[in-house]
């Protein structure tokens, strides 16, 4: 049988004993993944330490600027912007992994079956794919929002919607290439159905793609949340939301801009780690360019 097409990298590329070595000199998979981790690190020291309690008002010290107490300042409520910051991280993650997780299980599986089946069936999926990209989280979570109330739950599903268009039109791409391969046409030549060809032959070998993109997606529904949050559609109080932080932040810019800065940083760096690492990625698993390196 002949070997997967060159241009859809196959999750046995993490297997080959040079990638992690080529990782290692890759500029923008080691930023992005340090950035990463460092972002899964606060989210899990949190649900152990934080310095003080986000949940615990100090009036008579709100707005202090940095200090050996209280190392990022205090807010508007008196309460340690450093703990909130670690305890917002903890939504960030919650919010991409359950929203992502749900784009990438049914969009795949819609772009699965639109490349198996053809016809009248991929056609279908694809025109509920491009209705479904006609709106945005922010605007789906609006709707929601009308319907059955602000909440984090609300702002999941809106921005796990607005990801399975995504990755269905990614997944049903990949997957038509790999269709299109000898060995497959040598596998349905041996009686094998549809379904196990999906499973044994096309979803291996379109992994990695869908990897990568849900890395960048994942940065997407960290933003998503922070601006959802940010309009009050997002997590409610008093769960600490970097989104809410930079709302509660923007009346006192003047007085206190270091609230604005703190939060606005957190989300910056956040992004751009999940970018890097998922450009970083792409390259690594794309054997036309590890091949040029």
């Amino acid at each position: 049988m002949s070997a997967a097409p060159a241009s859809i990298p196959s999750a046995a590329a993490f297997k080959v004993p040079g990638f992690w070595r080529r990782a290692l000199h890759h500029r923008s998979f080691v930023l992005g993944g340090v950035l990463t981790l460092l972002l899964v690190l606060a989210a899990a020291v949190s649900l152990a330490w934080t310095p003080w309690s986000p949940y615990e008002m100090d009036i008579a010290n709100k707005l202090k600027p940095p200090t050996a107490a209280h190392w990022l300042g205090t807010d508007t409520f008196g309460r340690d912007v450093a703990s909130l910051l670690l305890v917002g991280a903890r939504a960030s993650i919650l919010v991409g992994l359950i929203a992502v997780g749900i784009g990438l299980v049914v969009g795949t599986a819609l772009g699965l079956l639109a490349a198996a089946r053809r016809g009248w069936v991929e056609e279908a999926i694809m025109r509920f794919a491009d209705f479904s990209m006609a709106f945005p989280a922010i605007l789906s979570a609006i709707m929601m929002t009308a319907v059955f109330g602000a909440g984090i739950v609300n702002a999941i599903i809106a921005i796990g919607i607005y990801n399975i268009p995504t990755f269905a039109r990614i997944t049903r791409a990949s997957a038509n290439a790999i269709w299109s391969r000898e060995y497959v046409a040598a596998a349905r030549a041996c009686g094998k159905g549809a379904f196990a060809i999906t499973l044994q032959h096309v979803l291996p070998n379109i992994s990695a793609v869908l990897i990568v993109q849900s890395t960048i997606r994942f940065a997407i529904a960290i933003l998503a949340e922070a601006a959802l949050s940010y309009l009050g559609l997002g997590t409610q109080p008093p769960q600490p939301s970097w989104g809410r932080m930079l709302s509660e932040a923007q009346t006192m810019m003047f007085q206190a801009p270091l609230l604005a800065v703190f939060p606005g940083l957190a989300i910056a760096l956040a992004v751009l780690g999940l970018n890097l690492l998922g450009d970083g990625l792409r390259d690594l698993l794309d054997p036309r360019l590890a091949r040029a390196r």
